[in-house]
């Protein structure tokens, strides 16, 4: 508590909420479009921290952790839309959405309580792809998800009078709807970092990180193993739930496209380059994964007509190969990831050492 009073970071604090702050207004400086752009790397830093609890600290590969986004976003299309007539408020389904990608987590893990490695991660891929392929033909012989056409019109979220679409006057500022979901999602993240802290340094996270480490000596100090990894899937698939209603109401439309095996794997690869295990880390290969995509989609275009008058290769083409580039390096150079936990750090360099 001493450190965390000290001048210093209590600076440190004051510096990233003020920046947090201006944030929207200085994207707002190049389009909306960068605004939301932010607003999806938040949501994505939502995903990252609730694989990471699966990933990261109970050492359990998941390649289907997009189907518990799914689950949250058709949650609140459902209920919050014309499709069925309801509307519903934000109180009551968001919570829903995080206890039904809860119970699907649970779901995904009790076939898999003794799978490892490949065979989890092969498990988990049929998981997501089950669900993304059930969203999509449940259209028949009772219209529940529209199929393919997906669902339409899904209300914003809204606390009474107020809501999150529109532009809306706020002592002399004009808040768009990007901006106003902005501020949201940055006061939801904050709460999941600090359960994410929490956890990590509770019985059930020291929990965790045995399994991760030897499976066989927690179970043989007393940890129940298969309550422990239930529990791993539950929590991190509660966030993706959550995440996923944010999305729905963001969107005002849903449609199984949006929960593809690639998302899974995009978000697998944010825990992975941050460093798993380190929340620090995970935030930061979630942003930088998020963003650097689509500023090289805006800056590939120009940076060709500058330098050659004119383009010679597809933006979005150039984009992907420069991102799988910039990965393969990162993977090769920093394997515990950009900002590696210190005994992770220190666990690979000492087998570095030995061999």
């Amino acid at each position: 508590m001493k450190n965390w009073l000290s001048p210093k970071s209590t600076a440190g604090v004051a510096f990233i909420a003020l920046a947090l702050l201006a944030l929207p207004f200085v994207a707002a400086a190049g389009g909306q479009a960068w605004v939301r752009i932010l607003d999806f790397a938040i949501l994505y830093v939502f995903l990252a921290l609730g694989l990471n609890i699966v990933v990261g600290y109970a050492g359990l590969l998941d390649l289907g952790y997009i189907a518990f986004y799914a689950v949250g976003a058709y949650t609140w299309a459902l209920l919050a839309s014309p499709h069925f007539g309801l509307h519903w408020p934000i109180w009551a389904i968001l919570p829903l959405g995080a206890g039904f990608a809860c119970i699907a987590g649970v779901l995904l893990g009790s076939p898999t309580l003794k799978l490892r490695g490949d065979y989890l991660a092969i498990v988990t891929l049929g998981f997501g792809e089950i669900v993304r392929i059930f969203m999509n033909n449940l259209n028949a012989p009772i219209n529940i998800t529209n199929g393919p056409q997906g669902i339409t019109l899904i209300d914003p979220v809204a606390f009474g009078d107020f809501k999150f679409s529109g532009t809306t006057q706020i002592f002399g500022y004009a808040l768009t709807g990007p901006m106003k979901y902005y501020y949201l999602l940055v006061a939801l993240s904050i709460v999941v970092i600090i359960i994410n802290l929490r956890l990590q340094n509770s019985r059930i996270g020291r929990a965790w990180q045995a399994i991760r480490e030897d499976e066989i000596a927690a179970k043989a100090v007393g940890i129940n193993t298969r309550n422990v990894k239930l529990l791993a899937f539950a929590m991190g698939a509660s966030f993706g739930g959550i995440a996923g209603g944010i999305f729905s109401a963001m969107q005002g439309f849903v449609s199984p496209e949006s929960f593809s095996l690639i998302e899974s794997i995009m978000i697998l690869a944010m825990v992975v380059l941050g460093g798993m295990g380190h929340i620090p880390g995970v935030i930061l290969g979630a942003v930088l994964l998020s963003v650097l995509p689509e500023a090289l989609r805006y800056g590939v275009g120009p940076i060709q007509t500058a330098l050659f008058g004119k383009m010679l290769v597809d933006p979005e083409s150039l984009r992907m190969l420069v991102f799988g580039l910039a990965l393969v390096l990162v993977m090769r150079f920093k394997p515990a990831g950009l900002w590696p936990a210190p005994e992770r750090k220190r666990e690979l360099s000492e087998k570095g050492g030995a061999a």
